[in-house]
Order: C-alpha cells, then structure tokens, then sequence
C-alpha cells in the first residue's frame, strides 16, 4: 500500500475496498487518507465515519477528519435583531429540494473572499447529484422575487445534517437558508448540524468548536436514529418570530 506521511502521522492510499482508518487516531489538522475514488457509496461510508472528502483539483483526493470540528447545535442559530428585520421585511422565501444541480453548481462558480478556484470538481459534483438522487443529499434554497439567490446542501444521516457549502447572491441569502436548515432541524430533533471546519460568520451565527471524539460520540450516537431518506420537496418553513 502506497502512504505519505505528514509530519510523524502515516497517512495511506485508499484503494477499491470503502475501508477508512479510525478517524480518532487523525493528527490534530486532520488528514487522513488519500486516493481511492468518489463513488457515492464511499463517501456516504465516510460520513458514516465522521470523514469527508477536500482537495484541489489538482491534488489527489483527500479524506479528513479534522480536530477540533466545528457544530452547529440547531437551537443554538443566532438571530441578531437586524437579521430579525430582514427575515420579516426582506421577502425571502426558502424551498427544499427542488434545485439541487443549480445550487451545487453555483456553490462551485460563486468567488469567495482569499479563496481562488474552487474545490467542488465536476466528478465531485456528479457524486453528490448521484447521493441526491439516492436520497440523502439535499438543498437548502433562498428565493428573491422567483429567483434563486442563496442555498446550500449536505448530507443527511441519523439525525445528523452534514453541511457541505453554500452560496449568496445577495446579501443574507445564505444566512436565511442555514437560519431555515436550523429551525427545521429543532423541530425535527436533530442533534446537530455538522459545519466541519471554523469560519468566522459560522461562529458568529452559533457554531461552536468540539473535540473531534466529542463529535465522533455524537455521530455514533445519531446514527443509530431515523433517517429523513428521500426528497424534501414538500417541506416547508416560514418565519415566525418569538
């Protein structure tokens, strides 16, 4: 078997069986293998195993697990009062499932601040269409006047939501999709939103940073739970203030 290393952590080639190292062994930062593919039964046994799946396009694929790892418990989102205002007065209108391919597409086209490219490859993207129509891949969508202008998607598992990117048109749009995801999410018991990885807006809005075998527990534990498998074209929310 071919491997790395990174620092004094082996890191090995995944080959054709969808089999992970203990993702609680990871060093610090989280790299935990490479190589292998992105069949969408490997990627849902990586989530399955609190890992996902992050590289350039011209690096090889990569598997984390990163410490700490970054959740969003649902009950926690932060509305501030201005946010308040533009839930009330803006005229946003959030849908579920009904433009995967577009959502997943712009998160991959939309610039992002110090970041060049993107990461979301178009094998990647075929891979998570494919975990969409297998069931456990959703979209979160924001509308403006008809127009799509904000979302994003993740996986859901157990009652687990495993947030993946997102993207704004406009100001607020990709807030008022995870403010959508978050409600739902309470409503529905699930235990957390996993966001991976710290951002500053994520933890402004109420992520908060875990230890990696905290969150690892949290995943066994949630898996054991039903899944919302299938669309969620029929699911619907609206704001509704306290």
């Amino acid at each position: 078997m071919s491997s790395i290393y990174d620092d004094d952590y082996y890191i090995p080639e995944l080959r054709t069986a969808h089999i992970f190292p203990n993702p609680r062994e990871a060093g610090e930062e989280g790299l935990l293998a490479f190589g292998g593919d992105l069949n969408p039964n490997r990627i849902l046994k990586a989530y399955r195993s609190g890992i996902f799946p992050w590289f350039n396009p011209s690096d090889p694929i990569l598997w984390w697990s990163p410490n700490p790892r970054l959740l969003l418990y649902p009950k926690d989102f932060k509305t501030s009062k201005s946010f308040r205002r533009v839930l009330r007065n803006k005229g946003f209108e959030v849908r579920f499932d009904t433009s995967f391919e577009e959502v997943i597409t712009h998160c991959g086209e939309v610039p992002r601040e110090g970041q060049e490219g993107t990461w979301l490859t178009k094998e990647m993207k075929e891979a998570y269409i494919e975990i969409h129509h297998m069931g456990f891949a959703h979209s979160i969508e924001t509308y403006y006047e008809g127009e799509l202008v904000g979302g994003l998607y993740g996986i859901a598992m157990g009652r687990g939501f495993f947030g993946e990117s997102m993207f704004s048109l406009m100001p607020n749009a990709s807030k008022v999709a995870l403010k959508a995801l978050s409600s739902i999410c309470a409503k529905k018991s699930y235990d957390f939103i996993d966001c991976q990885v710290a951002t500053p807006h994520l933890i402004q809005w109420g992520a908060k940073l875990v230890e990696r075998d905290t969150f690892l527990d949290a995943l066994e534990e949630t898996l054991e739970k039903s899944t919302d498998f299938g669309s969620w074209r029929d699911w619907t929310w609206k704001y509704i203030e306290n």
